[in-house]
């Protein structure tokens, strides 16, 4: 009992410590121009809250002088430059009146966390003493996206904003690809892919293979129909971003993401890859995020001709796998080392995966082994074997999913290999389905992560991921 007294204490002590480091100068950057001379001001009684006209007391609105902009992380930036006034602190963390706005339209929660800012962005800002730590609304760069941002002070403290949570998951803007990163791909670390580094657009297969070499970090805009002759693998290296354009797809030419890390790619239409898998994760490689892509055969070849949609093996881990469509292939999503031989995948292979949408495939939505994957809203449509597997005493946790005209949603009964364990298996709806073939106790596991903030009721969850799944970019 004293020996716990005591190691609570010392988490006490660091919890503070951690607490007073919030924003420890991690942020320091060279070069921070002094003050400018004056800044541009307006005087106005009306301000954009949200979507609507609110009214408040004659304010200064200050414009944000965006010279000498510095990036932070993933999503956040800090200004080149003091304010004049003080705000959140360690002993007052939700001191400031500050209050933000991109073209007119307030940014929000104030007071969030300088991680939160970071690795959610979607408007989240602080004042923290002098500086003023920010993210645009749609995580886009606020120097280069052609916005506007102003401010005002004075008044009463505006709310906290302090939570974890990344949005409400009811699909993204028009604006572009909004969803923030969720799951796995953040834990242990995070996903930046090539943020900070050269952006290329690429239009060809041999420009796609060229701008993906090398570990510098590089933003790849893929533009058109990129083609290969089935089995042309693409071998990515760390730190890379891969973005389609409207209507890009990459067909006949697998991503191969072997031995490397920090990797996003994001709006693209994957089509008729033969070998492995259409995006293949292998040999140890870490926080991958695949985001908003399009996967599809045309099922014309027999049952074992196309690769899978997704592979990862190996010992990789940290991996998000959110609003994608699966549709048309016959295996489509496989999380596994295979059984015999391959115990290094224990304790590896953590994986989310969320808000996708699998239609008119023939099984693993996805299949695991010993693996810790958490799956949540996302909706199985007219598969015609078992939708999720869970082998080799790997756990599965599933969140509110959503099965229609399935024939088999949940099963650890597969081919005669070990079985491993669900979590979570009554928050799912099972409309018109086969029975679950679950053979093991139900487990109590849980992800690492919070992500109660994200997570939808299942009821809405075919509207919510037709609606916002997918290539959206159009």
């Amino acid at each position: 009992m004293k020996r716990t007294k005591k190691i609570f204490k010392k988490m006490a002590v660091v919890s503070f410590i951690l607490s007073a480091v919030f924003l420890i100068d991690s942020c320091k950057k060279n070069g921070e121009s002094p003050v400018p001379s004056s800044l541009s001001e307006t005087t106005l009684s009306n301000v954009v809250v949200g979507n609507s006209l609110a009214t408040t007391s004659t304010s200064t609105v200050y414009t944000v002088n965006l010279t000498g902009l510095a990036a932070d992380g993933a999503y956040g930036y800090h200004l080149g430059y003091p304010l004049s006034q003080s705000g959140d602190s360690n002993s007052s963390p939700t001191a400031s009146t500050l209050r933000l706005f991109e073209d007119g339209v307030e940014l929000n929660p104030a007071h969030s966390t300088y991680n939160n800012i970071c690795n959610y962005g979607k408007g989240r800002f602080v004042h923290w003493g002098t500086k003023l730590y920010f993210s645009s609304s749609d995580n886009t760069n606020p120097a280069t996206n052609g916005r506007k941002y102003t401010y005002t002070m004075g008044g009463t403290p505006v709310a906290d904003g302090t939570g974890t949570g990344t949005g409400t998951g009811t699909g993204t803007t028009t604006t572009g690809l909004s969803n923030a990163l969720m799951g796995y791909a953040m834990v242990n670390g995070t996903t930046t892919g090539g943020i900070g580094g050269q952006t290329v657009t690429v239009t060809t297969l041999s420009e796609l293979k060229t701008a993906v070499s090398g570990s510098t970090a590089k933003i790849i805009y893929v533009s058109g129909h990129i083609m290969g002759t089935g089995d042309d693998a693409v071998n990515v290296s760390s730190n890379k971003t891969i973005i389609g354009k409207p209507g890009a797809i990459i067909e006949g030419a697998p991503l191969y993401i072997m031995q490397v890390n920090n990797i996003i790619i994001q709006n693209i239409t994957f089509r008729n890859y033969v070998t492995d898998a259409g995006v293949m994760i292998k040999y140890a490689s870490t926080h991958i995020w695949i985001d908003h892509c399009d996967f599809s055969t045309d099922r014309s070849h027999g049952w074992a001709y196309w690769g899978k949609d997704i592979s990862i093996t190996r010992a990789s881990d940290y991996i998000t796998v959110s609003w994608n469509k699966f549709h048309d292939n016959n295996l489509s999503v496989l999380i596994s080392g295979g059984i015999a031989g391959n115990t290094e995948d224990i304790g590896h292979l953590h994986v989310t995966l969320h808000h996708n949408f699998w239609y008119n495939i023939g099984e693993r939505e996805p299949d695991m082994n010993y693996g810790s994957v958490h799956v949540f809203n996302n909706y199985h449509l007219n598969n015609s074997g078992y939708s999720i597997g869970a082998r080799a005493a790997g756990n599965v946790r599933t969140d509110n999913e959503y099965f229609q005209s399935c024939s088999k949603p949940l099963s650890t009964n597969l081919a005669g290999d070990p079985p491993g364990y669900f979590s979570g298996v009554n928050t799912n709806i099972y409309s018109n389905c086969g029975a679950n073939n679950i053979t093991t106790a139900v487990s109590s596991w849980l992800p690492s992560y919070s992500y109660s903030a994200v997570l939808d009721p299942a009821a809405d969850v075919p509207t919510i991921v037709q609606k916002g799944s997918g290539a959206i970019l159009n």
